[in-house]
């Protein structure tokens, strides 16, 4: 490496100043040699010194030569500093920074790495489009494993929602309308407008903290659970309690509503169109013991989780359990449900594994995954749109085009182990961890 004129002399400056503050005669001598090599370069760092000294070196001789001056100079400076290492030479602390800069530099490029990981969805900043490594089977996109950018949240955030008197522990937002519903540990569930920020009620009736919240499929109820043992139902458009269910012997971790299928939702509106006109236009739904409309709603059926170790099942209808699964050993922390059909529903917790079960017939187990090394704290489905919402767009898929557009075999969970795991539920195979 060439150096410039100017470098080099820092260079010697540094190299004079290190000898002349070490002890030894051969020190001494060496840095003699190199004043008398290049004296230009001794001088700028003697008068440096000189400069902050001067009071020092009062009656010192002028005929001494350059490096006596120096060393004396150097000696008195030292004699009167507090520490050594305020007044270490150049080159030492030049020579200590450069470990601490490498591992600086290193530091910097891992977390490059890691945020290039977890922004690689994103894309270029003009693109409209990401290509996805490997791409998923049957992904939405381009054959080529493109996949359409979804509108995934940016900074700075838009509102900053205020109001809770405690830990806010859940937060759901409603299918259709912008209004978002979050539970705390003040045992209060509020309701917000997310896109003005504003403020809209308060619903009060639980006695401990609130743990889940959910709506259902079309928004018409809300659902939510505490550690004080119970599960209430709320209509959003009065905000009144219809109906609190019993039957969950600890804290009730989640809640959440199994979707009916399309065929269900054409079964059941046909028949209720027939027993309309056979009573008069009364429904059969009228005498529903928890006032809720399971047509409308979009859902007949809401699953419950514990830390009592059960999954149940609750009749939207009666507001009676129909079915408790019991093969957990453990707290049951969080449930999902395949929202495209509601056929199958994934529950985890402190076990380490997530078991799939079905929802029609006996509702046995189909799989369970193994892979998380501690506590699962979240599951997710990967799906498309709900039938209650392809109902409200008048739209009815053919089974041929459903399974080409639809993700419904692919299941995604968050644990304490500080992973995100993808699986084929089909297979029971982690394909991705994050």
């Amino acid at each position: 490496m060439v150096l410039t004129d100017r470098q080099r002399s820092d260079l010697h400056a540094g190299i004079y100043e290190y000898l002349m503050s070490q002890d030894g005669k051969h020190f001494e001598e060496a840095a003699e040699a190199l004043s008398e090599a290049d004296p230009s370069c001794i001088r700028e760092s003697f008068l440096s010194k000189q400069a902050g000294s001067a009071g020092s070196l009062a009656g010192v001789p002028d005929d001494i030569s350059i490096a006596s001056r120096f060393s004396r100079m150097t000696t008195a400076s030292t004699s009167t500093s507090a520490t050594r290492s305020a007044n270490l030479p150049i080159l030492e602390r030049k020579w200590t920074s450069v470990p601490r800069l490498q591992r600086k530099i290193m530091e910097l490029e891992k977390t490059l790495t890691n945020n290039a990981k977890m922004y690689a969805h994103r894309g270029s900043v003009s693109g409209n489009i990401t290509p996805m490594k490997g791409g998923l089977p049957g992904s939405l996109g381009s054959p080529s494993g493109m996949m359409e950018r979804r509108n995934l949240p940016r900074q700075p955030h838009t509102h900053s929602l205020q109001g809770h008197m405690a830990v806010i522990t859940c937060v759901a937002v409603h299918p259709k309308f912008t209004i978002a519903a979050s539970g705390s540990e003040d045992g209060t569930i509020k309701l917000w407008d997310h896109e003005s920020g504003d403020y809209m009620r308060t619903l009060k009736g639980h006695t401990n903290t609130v743990r889940s919240v959910t709506f259902t499929p079309s928004g018409t109820h809300l659902a939510s659970s505490s550690s004080d043992l119970t599960i209430k139902l709320w209509d959003v458009t009065t905000y009144n309690c219809v109906r609190t269910l019993r039957g969950h012997d600890h804290t009730i971790s989640a809640v959440r509503f199994i979707p009916m299928s399309m065929k269900e939702l054409n079964e059941i509106n046909s028949s209720s169109n027939q027993s309309n006109e056979g009573a008069g236009g009364k429904s059969d739904w009228d005498s529903s013991t928890t006032g809720i409309d399971a047509l409308k709603a979009g859902a007949s059926f809401l699953l419950s989780a514990s830390r009592d170790t059960t999954i149940k099942f609750w009749d939207l209808e009666t507001g009676f359990c129909s079915h408790t699964i019991s093969e957990h050993k453990d707290w049951v922390r969080c449930l999902a449900v395949r929202e495209s059909d509601g056929d199958y529903i994934a529950s985890a917790g402190n076990e380490h594994h997530i078991s799939v079960y079905s929802t029609s017939g006996k509702r046995n187990k189909v799989a369970t995954l193994y892979g998380h090394e501690h506590v699962i704290e979240c599951l997710a489905f990967v799906t498309s749109p709900t039938p209650v919402e392809l109902k409200d767009r008048g739209t009815e898929m053919s089974d041929s085009k459903k399974k080409d557009s639809i993700i419904d075999d692919y299941l995604a969970s968050g644990g304490r182990d500080r992973s995100v795991r993808l699986w084929n539920i089909t297979t029971s195979e982690c394909i991705a961890s994050f």
